[in-house]
């Protein structure tokens, strides 16, 4: 593909592909190509006009060479199953239409042929207005449909027209937002895994998944995400399937059971027979699940909905009264065509809906605006400690060998051992081995993982294990090598402890670096400026290395050596004493938390157990995304407040002019339908403005 250079400067490129159209497809693998090259910081590829702007930080030349070596049949593969530019495109399309539309009819269309127009279009607006009588109901479309109809028997075809027009693009922009919305949300759900544990001649090895085909056979194990669809072969495991059927219980996978892309292991280990490489339909199952969950309505929005149906009959009420008051029928019209609940209905959701399509840009993906209204209401925040208020890549500081074993051949085994888990301590064993050149072939068999505590396996007939201090010396028995106590009392408090050991004898300890995180205590200060009164720390750690940590960062409350039901269950006692809890963690055994936390929010580089149930997860690389979810969600209450302040205190003036006889039915129409479009439009924009 050709390229000629339209325009640049200092840090910005602007090419023009060397030919009359592109497709859709086309721009999108063209735009995700240019995003993945090195120094590129922003790309827009416009299809229309064959046009691609590239910001970047690097030299022109980067960018030139990456141009030349474009093409589209090979990185073509980049693309994901959805990227929202089809969407977009059709909705811009239809609006545009809609509004090229209006003015053509009233620049051409004549007078006698406009009316016939406008009564026509009528006909769908009375038929779904007398379809919710008939259910009993007298909710907005009534309402909608008395206003058009009371305004053609007048003959006042020209404001029946300006209604439907702006009840047509107000149907537009929310039913954009919310799809949207849930597109960006479906995409940001859709897998994200590079390389899986393939099966070969016997032995797992790690396999990045383009290498991947049918017939192949992939090992998944506790907290790990099953990357492709496929058939049981062997094992069992317990499967979250929440993202895909809503189902709260994990289901029973064991042979011949089938598992989909997506879902993710909580408990056991299975080897799968891969049968569809693209885990396809994903997408489309994820759109359908978020669609039909009321995970999305908020409270506030369900609150709009039911005043806006609930404040019909009484628009209705007034517009007889101020008619058997004062007989005037122009004054009891302008009561009619200017009501609360359109301004109600579009404005309240496409508020949260935009917020939540704002929070994507921060890196901040939320499942529902429910979740939102949470945070903007939270009194309390919880946090795990490793990976959440420490670092999410801890370091191997020291190895200290016991009962004569070597401290390499044990750095080694314990990399061989935890490489199979997804938890920050275990990637820092497994980094420190590659950084050490040490290849670990697997020589164990059936790994087993036992949340929050540790990994246990056999190896060359000896029993291994590795984990916490309560697992290996509380729950195994293991014991320290007589005439090492000593070495064993003297390991440095200032690290947190791994320890293995090897037939029921401690064999080592690896001593883990984990820096606080040098934002915590800034963070900590802004949520409490924001409203959280409460910070606490929970961890499994020594009380010791807690009370170290909670000292530096300013916690209000710390728990130590805590299991996974010793989180939930203070989140329990919490939640009974009337407050709103949020908890952040990364690790498997924060699941249960954050699920029964008011709004569960997941350090998206933790594991995908957490991820998956978690409600809101933050991809930033330090915790200020924290506050910036706070401060979006503090605004959208506020914009919602003002949003009902706005249309109670605005359309009430224009009811009470109508009245008075100051301004006519149709210029009340006109001013209600243009406020609620400014309202809608204005709740589409930012909340916070940079």
């Amino acid at each position: 593909m050709k390229f000629s250079i339209e325009h640049e400067s200092r840090r910005r490129i602007r090419v023009k592909v060397c030919r009359n159209k592109m497709t859709l497809v086309e721009a999108d693998v063209l735009e995700y190509y240019l995003a993945g090259v090195e120094g590129v910081s922003k790309v827009r590829v416009d299809e229309r006009t064959c046009c691609a702007t590239i910001h970047h930080n690097t030299c022109k030349a980067v960018v030139i060479d990456a141009l030349k070596k474009y093409n589209f049949e090979k990185y073509k593969e980049l693309l994901p199953e959805e990227t929202g530019r089809k969407l977009n495109r059709a909705y811009q399309e239809k609006l545009v239409m809609c509004i090229v539309k209006r003015t053509l009819f009233k620049m051409f269309l004549p007078a006698s042929l406009g009316i016939a127009v406008t009564v026509c279009k009528s006909a769908g607006y009375m038929y779904t207005g007398i379809k919710t009588l008939m259910k009993g109901k007298i909710e907005v479309p009534v309402l909608d449909a008395t206003a058009i109809g009371v305004s053609l028997f007048r003959r006042d075809f020209k404001t029946a027209a300006s209604i439907m027009f702006l009840l047509g693009v107000g149907e537009i922009l929310e039913e954009w937002t919310h799809k949207k919305s849930v597109d960006d949300l479906a995409r940001t759900m859709s897998l994200d895994v590079d390389k899986v544990w393939a099966v070969r001649d016997k032995q797992e090895v790690l396999t990045p998944i383009a290498d991947i085909k049918v017939g192949d056979y992939i090992v998944v194990r506790t907290g790990s995400m099953i990357p492709l669809d496929g058939k049981v072969v062997y094992g069992e495991a317990f499967v979250n399937q929440a993202s895909m059927t809503g189902e709260s219980l994990p289901v029973r996978k064991e042979a011949d059971s089938y598992a989909y892309a997506g879902t993710v292991v909580e408990e056991g280990a299975c080897i799968i027979q891969v049968e569809k490489t693209s885990g396809s339909g994903r997408y489309d199952r994820i759109v359908e699940m978020i669609e039909e969950s009321e995970k999305l309505k908020s409270a506030s929005e369900n609150k709009a909905s039911h005043l806006a149906d609930h404040l019909v009959p009484y628009t209705l009420l007034g517009t007889g009264l101020v008619y058997l008051l004062t007989r005037n029928i122009v004054k009891a019209l302008s009561v009619l065509m200017v009501d609360f609940s359109c301004a109600l209905k579009l404005a309240m959701p496409i508020s949260v809906l935009s917020a939540m399509r704002e929070a994507r840009g921060y890196g901040i993906s939320v499942k529902g605006g429910k979740f939102m209204e949470a945070v903007a209401e939270a009194d309390t925040i919880v946090f795990d400690k490793t990976g959440t208020l420490t670092h999410a890549t801890p370091k191997v500081a020291d190895v200290v060998a016991f009962g004569g074993n070597d401290r390499v051949e044990m750095l080694r085994l314990a990399a061989c051992l935890e490489e199979h888990y997804p938890h920050s301590i275990a990637n820092a064993v497994v980094e420190e081995a590659r950084v050490r050149g040490l290849n670990h072939e697997e020589r164990h068999s059936k790994v087993e993982y036992v949340v929050a505590h540790g990994i246990s396996s056999v190896i060359d007939g000896e029993k291994v294990i590795i984990g916490s201090h309560h697992f290996v010396f509380q729950d195994e028995k293991s014991v320290v090598p007589e005439g090492e106590e000593k070495r064993f009392d003297d390991l440095p408090d200032e690290y947190s402890h791994l320890y293995m050991a090897i037939s029921g004898r401690l064999a080592a300890v690896i001593c883990i670096s984990d820096p606080v995180r040098t934002e915590a205590n800034d963070v900590i200060s802004k949520l409490r400026s924001l409203g959280i009164e409460n910070v606490v720390m929970m961890t499994g750690d020594s009380e010791k290395t807690a009370a170290s940590v909670a000292s530096a960062i300013g916690v209000d409350e710390y728990f130590s050596e805590v299991l996974p039901e010793d989180k939930s269950g203070y989140i329990r006692k919490e939640k009974a004493l009337g407050r709103k809890v949020i908890m952040v963690g990364d690790g498997v055994n924060d699941s249960p938390a954050l699920s029964e936390a008011d709004a569960g929010i997941a350090i998206s580089d933790g594991a995908a157990i957490a991820r998956e149930i978690a409600d809101i997860t933050i991809s930033c690389d330090d915790l200020y995304g924290l506050v910036r979810l706070k401060e979006l969600s503090n605004e959208l209450m506020k914009r919602i407040n003002n949003n009902y302040r706005g249309i109670i205190g605005f359309n009430g003036g224009l009811i009470a002019l109508g009245v008075a006889g100051v301004i006519q039915p149709s210029s009340a129409a006109l001013l209600h339908n243009m406020s609620t479009l400014f309202i809608g439009t204005n709740s589409m924009t930012n909340l916070i403005k940079e």
